[in-house]
Parts: C-alpha cells; structure tokens; sequence
C-alpha cells in the first residue's frame, strides 16, 4: 500500500506567540517557518510524490507551496494549490480558540486533555474523539483512493496541524487515544506511515532530517508482514 507522509506546518505565528489559533483565519508562518518550508523541498528532493492533500488553514497551505512550485504536478485544484480536505483542518477548539496556552493551562479541562483525551470535549468546538474519527478517516481514504490510482508503491503527501497528526499516529500504533500527548511532532516534522490490508507501519515519527530513504523500493517485496527481528535495511 502507498506510503503517507503527515506534514505539520512550519512554525506558525500563532506558535511565536504561544496562543491556541485553532481555526483562526490570517494564521500565517513566521520567518522560521518559511525557512522550514523551504527545506521541506530539499528534504523531500528524492522522493517521488504522487499526490499533496492539506488542510484548508492558510499555514498548511503556505507550507507545501514550495513543494508545490518545485513540483507543479502535485497541483491538486484548478486554482492551484493541493487537494484540500478540512477533516485534516485543526482541532475544533471552540472557546478555548486564541487564547494564551499559559492562561488555558490554568483551566480544568488542560487536565482532561493531557490525561484523558478521549473524554475531552472543548466547550462550543468538538471533541478530541471526533477529531480522531475524522482525521484517521480522511488519511484512510485518501490512501485506497491513491493506491487504486497509482499503485502500491506511490507516495504521498497530507499536511495538517499537531493534534491532528499525533491522533492518527496513535491510531496507526494501534495507542489509545488517552496516550496521544507521549507523541511529539514539532513544526515542519514528517511522519511516515504505511498502511496495508492487515497493519499500519509506522516508519518515521516527527523526523525534521534527510527523508531520502523514503523513497519506494519497488523491488522488495510487501507482504504486510513484520520482518522478524526487525527490517534488515536491505532492498
């Protein structure tokens, strides 16, 4: 099955200035993370990519535009730009939407979320259950309608928000949902899973380095089996 590879957008100005953006709209990159989006296409220079997916938030968008100049193919719209799902868009955090994280640290419900997400709710947003459910149905989805495109071997590209990202590797290391925030993704990181009929296979978690490995070995077979005792680094 093809390859996924989760983008988090680069550092955001939401991020400088430590407040919780959510869906705010006019949430661009700050200069750091114009940098790092500028570095994802050299990163990523080895890979052959077949597909980009994004949130709707202006910081997604304006983090694989590089990737996107470099590679006019991936081009997702008519207007241009990459195919565009809001179930990969961020968290639904209703009141708690813009404010400073130190001031939303205080609330009770900070607790909940650090200790027991899958009975958080935001009041007047979702609830991090729902955003699981969504944003692991989007990358499923996304990823059979690839591999019936262009096979088992493509690779592709979704760029979304840190919560999003970290539900769907908790879903695909099979944690539950209460163990999300032991996943760390910093901005501009990349995370790589492959799903197969039988498991998903977590392949890089939040990895800010070279990603040329990642790149298809057409000629080693996939099974969907583990390799036993671990993968041999061989093709």
């Amino acid at each position: 099955m093809p390859t996924l590879l989760l983008v988090r957008h680069g550092r955001s100005t939401a991020n400088t200035a430590g407040v919780l953006a959510g869906w705010t709209p006019g949430v661009d990159l700050d200069d750091t993370g114009r940098g790092q989006a500028d570095g994802l296409v050299g990163r990523l220079a080895e890979v052959p990519i077949v597909q980009a997916v994004s949130s709707p938030l202006e910081r997604c968008r304006q983090t694989l535009a590089p990737l996107l100049a470099a590679r006019p193919e991936l081009d997702g719209s008519v207007l241009g730009g990459p195919a565009l799902d809001e179930r990969l868009g961020e968290c639904h955090y209703g009141d708690w939407t813009g404010r400073p994280l130190g001031e939303l640290a205080k609330e009770p419900l900070w607790r909940t979320v650090q200790d027991h997400a899958s009975a958080a709710a935001f009041p007047g947003g979702e609830s991090l259950r729902e955003l699981s459910h969504r944003a692991v149905e989007a990358v499923r989805e996304w990823d059979a309608k690839i591999a019936a495109e262009h096979g088992p071997d493509a690779v592709w590209v979704a760029c979304s928000h840190g919560d999003v990202i970290k539900a769907i590797i908790a879903d695909a290391l099979g944690l539950h949902l209460d163990h999300f925030q032991r996943i760390s993704v910093e901005p501009c990181s990349v995370t790589a899973i492959r799903y197969t009929p039988h498991r998903p296979f977590v392949l890089r978690v939040g990895d800010t380095g070279s990603l040329a490995s990642l790149a298809p070995r057409p000629e080693k077979p996939s099974s969907g089996d583990a390799v036993v005792g671990g993968d041999t680094g061989t093709a």
